[in-house]
């Protein structure tokens, strides 16, 4: 089933070399489509995170080349690494459907968009400026943009490269140094983009990367006393446990982009049809291991029944396998674990009576590959109504009038994403205006951008990536105030 597919690096990444662990110790990186093992990957730990952040505090002293370089150069070597990126698109791709059993066209999509990212954010290294403040007296004011230092970053396992992206682009926009842990389920890339920065030209020690597992590798940047800002995709659970290390440790700037189980609101007034593949790409989409999901489908009562009988088709029609055919929309969960989870809320779905309109069970036996799975029937106190499942589980849920939807919509922990399919602009317009969530998408879904901030409200994060504001995570504003000397 696997394509075969080179792997050159499997070491840690610090000051532009790659490295065997202190410890010597290594894991594997397994292959979701037959749970077979990639390689073995060097195990990064606190002894290693304590080397790369020595080696990212020398590239950011006042005096490295970092710190000196133009901000026209440092957007140019941006530039490079993105025209690297883009010349090696089919092996980055290759090797992200290896590890994380994505499609190879969706990989090979996710991995262009990355270049937008970096083109985006190379744009804006030199225009990062402050401002002069008019005031009292004989002062004259202003302020500059710093970057505020060593930051740790911590990517999952969803969308690694596209993640890694998010994160160093603005880092190296803004002229942050970076210390990086990938999910150790999805090491391959993230070692592969560290060697394209080498070869990009960038300096030693601006980018180090540190395979591991979050006990010790992501503790240990969570808790380090010389990152100044810990920037974070993944679980609500975890983000929690980020926020309290920050707090302990030296109160260390938290940015957080968390779970999800965002409403999707269908009216009766559109082509039922056509709402139906909208939804369904919202939920179906890598597989439904996508944090901003539309992973609650509201539909008005008077096109329920239509519109389940077209959601019910589309999951039939979807083609699960081989992630390197072409023909294939959905490759396998991403490892046991996961697997597991989403069995067993597929199992609870059962159990407390929503009516499953097709899938359901395991796809074969061999990997951790799932059935497209409709639910119908679902009602909010369900748990497949209520929690996270990251997998191909699309809940349909009933409703009837406006004030009804917003209130159930909200009424959840999270507020990442939500969507409106409907012909009435008031209508769209209501519901944007009183959704609690940071992405509010208007008959379309999941449309992200370089320039438009993502994040979102209550559990779901702290701070926003992408866009001008995705910038402002990594900056310091120092104000300072000359005197100026009287004529006397």
């Amino acid at each position: 089933m696997a394509k075969q597919v080179k792997i050159k690096y499997t070491q840690l990444f610090i000051n532009n070399e790659f490295v065997d662990s202190v410890s010597g110790r290594k894991f594997p990186t397994i292959n979701p489509a037959d749970g077979k093992v990639i390689a073995e990957i060097s195990e990064g730990d606190k002894a290693d995170v304590d080397k790369a952040v020595e080696a990212a505090k020398r590239a950011f002293n006042r005096k490295s080349e970092w710190r000196k370089m133009n901000p026209f150069a440092r957007g140019q070597l941006i530039h490079k690494l993105a025209d690297l990126i883009e010349r090696d698109v089919d092996y980055i791709a290759s090797l992200e459907t290896l590890d994380n059993g994505k499609t190879y066209a969706n990989a090979v999509g996710d991995i262009r968009a990355s270049v937008a990212f970096f083109r985006y954010y190379a744009g804006w290294c030199d225009k990062i400026f402050g401002t002069t403040i008019p005031t009292d007296g004989t002062n004259f004011t202003l302020t500059r943009k710093e970057p505020i230092g060593v930051v740790g970053q911590i990517i999952p396992w969803n969308y690694p490269f596209m993640m890694l992206t998010w994160k160093w682009a603005p880092a190296l926009a803004t002229g942050c140094t970076i210390v990086l842990k990938p999910a150790e389920q999805t090491p391959l890339t993230a070692l592969y983009a560290a060697a394209l920065a080498k070869e990009a030209g960038i300096p030693a020690g601006v980018v180090n990367v540190i395979p591991g597992y979050g006990p010790t590798a992501g503790a240990a940047i969570s808790e380090h006393p010389d990152i100044c800002k810990v920037a974070f995709t993944g679980s609500s659970e975890v983000g929690h446990i980020i926020m309290q290390a920050a707090g302990k440790s030296n109160l260390k700037r938290v940015s957080l982009e968390l779970g999800g189980k965002s409403p999707l609101v269908i009216f009766d007034d559109i082509d039922v049809k056509e709402a139906a593949k909208i939804a369904h790409n919202a939920l179906f989409g890598n597989h439904g291991q996508n944090c901003c999901a539309g992973s609650r489908t509201f539909v008005h009562s008077k096109v329920y029944d239509e519109f389940v009988k077209h959601a019910k088709q589309l999951a039939l029609d979807r083609i699960v396998g081989d992630p390197f055919d072409h023909k294939t929309q959905q490759g396998p969960q991403i490892d046991q674990d996961m697997f597991d989870k989403v069995m067993g809320l597929i199992k609870s779905g059962k159990e407390q009576g929503a009516v499953v309109q097709t899938g359901g069970e395991r796809k074969g036996d061999i990997g951790f590959f799932v059935q497209p799975t409709v639910f119908s029937n679902v009602t909010d106190d369900m748990r497949i109504a209520k929690e996270e499942i990251f997998g191909p589980v699309q809940s349909i849920l009933k409703f009837n009038t406006m004030d009804e939807v917003i209130d159930r919509a909200n009424r959840t922990n999270y507020g990442l994403a939500s969507g409106i399919i409907t012909k009435d602009i008031n209508k769209a317009l209501t519901f944007a205006q009183a959704v609690e969530a940071g992405s509010v998408w208007v008959n379309c879904y999941d449309a992200i951008t370089p320039q438009t901030p993502f994040g979102g409200f209550k559990q779901s994060g702290i701070g926003r990536e992408l866009g001008e504001e995705g910038l402002k995570e990594y900056l310091e504003i120092k104000t300072i105030n000359i005197k100026i000397a009287s004529e006397n």
